[in-house]
């Protein structure tokens, strides 16, 4: 069985993405390698914890011998919690949480230094015009996604932002883009009807 050290040292720096001043392991790959690492691993959800309108999602992983818990509020992509988050919100922050609570076994710990620090002022958009390069950096994720065929990944690049503002500015961004569009129109109907997609 691997060592913690040994864990933590396996770079992950190819298998993260950035959302915002925010980077996220991707937790399909997370889980991958911990199943290589320890094919006995098992995790758990542990019941969400309101406050107020926002929630907090737990998960345990258990795995070389040790179970470890992580904690993470539904946030959007500005890392601020969600009032009265939609069900694909939350199921996207049970994902990171899964993927943290794997980093608590050493692997990828290293993206999560500095979270426990207040922001750096330079790092919160100031101007529109840093506003909409964020907005833009989001949209040309979407695009990526779904020129790769992965609409739900597509959606996801953008699903947080919330400010009627940001939107408008984001849907004419993609305007030029109709099937990017379509495919954002449906899953948000989704999100909001509970239709699977």
């Amino acid at each position: 069985m691997k060592t913690y050290p040994e864990i933590a040292a396996i770079n992950v720096s190819g298998k993260t993405e950035r959302k915002g001043n925010l980077t996220y392991l991707s937790w399909a790959w997370a889980v991958d390698q911990l199943l290589r690492l320890d094919p006995s691993a098992t995790w758990e959800y542990k019941e969400p914890v309101y406050f107020k309108e926002t929630l907090m999602v737990f998960c345990s992983v258990s795995a070389f011998g040790k179970t470890m818990t992580a904690q993470l509020p539904v946030m959007d992509h500005k890392n601020k919690a969600i009032p009265n988050p939609d069900a694909f919100a939350v199921n996207t922050a049970m994902q990171r949480c899964l993927a943290k609570a794997i980093a608590l076994h050493g692997l990828g710990l290293y993206i999560y230094s500095g979270e426990d620090l207040p922001p750096d002022e330079t790092d919160i958009p100031q101007t529109d015009l840093q506003r909409e390069k964020i907005i833009r950096d989001a949209a040309d994720m979407a695009l990526e996604k779904f020129k790769g065929g992965d609409e739900v990944a597509a959606y996801e690049a953008i699903s947080g932002i919330t400010d009627n503002e940001e939107k408008m500015y984001l849907w004419n961004y993609i305007k030029p883009h109709s099937a990017l569009r379509s495919a954002i129109k449906r899953l948000a109907a989704a999100d909001t009807t509970g239709v699977a997609r």
